[in-house]
């Protein structure tokens, strides 16, 4: 896939261990930490997430709080749809679009659009979200937000499953 250059592809991971299993690993709760990358690489903006999901058969609902290092939160809701055992859909107020997740091996990619605000303006924003499940309840979120197919940002978050 070529999209403004070379793009990752999920299929190289499919031997990667721990294996995937998104609805296991949010089920619970879940911490993490993450920051906010310009498009230069300098950190805008640094954060915590207390995170909790709830499963009744295939639906979740995955409920984030996020407490940002300049005193704001904010809280968010994710409801997601186990499809089969390597396609989820996803859906959250600000995302614009069904969020598409796809894992093989230790990874999951969800590609999404969602509105972002930003200096009192919303823009709409494409995002190709990346995690990583690692050994002992970590999980890696890499998150790239491009607009006209230029990166803008970048999230980087550690998870890591509680009471484990």
């Amino acid at each position: 896939m070529f999209v403004g250059g070379c793009s990752m592809s999920p299929e190289k991971y499919e031997s990667f261990e721990p294996r995937m299993d998104f609805k296991e690993y949010f089920t619970g709760p879940v911490q993490a930490w993450g920051v906010v990358q310009d498009w230069k690489g300098d950190i805008v903006q640094r954060f915590d997430i207390d995170m909790e999901g709830v499963w009744q058969g295939n639906e979740g609902e995955l409920r984030e709080v996020f407490r940002f290092y300049d005193g704001t939160t904010m809280n968010r809701k994710w409801y997601v749809t186990k499809v089969n055992d390597n396609y989820y859909e996803g859906k959250a107020d600000d995302v614009l679009n069904t969020a598409t997740g796809h894992i093989h091996g230790n990874a999951i990619r969800f590609k999404y659009q969602m509105e972002l605000p930003m200096d009192g303006k919303k823009y709409k924003v494409s995002l190709d979200d990346w995690m990583f499940r690692m050994n002992d309840g970590v999980l890696i979120n890499r998150n790239y937000i491009k607009k006209f197919g230029i990166k803008v940002a970048e999230f980087t978050i550690f998870m890591k499953k509680v009471n484990l």
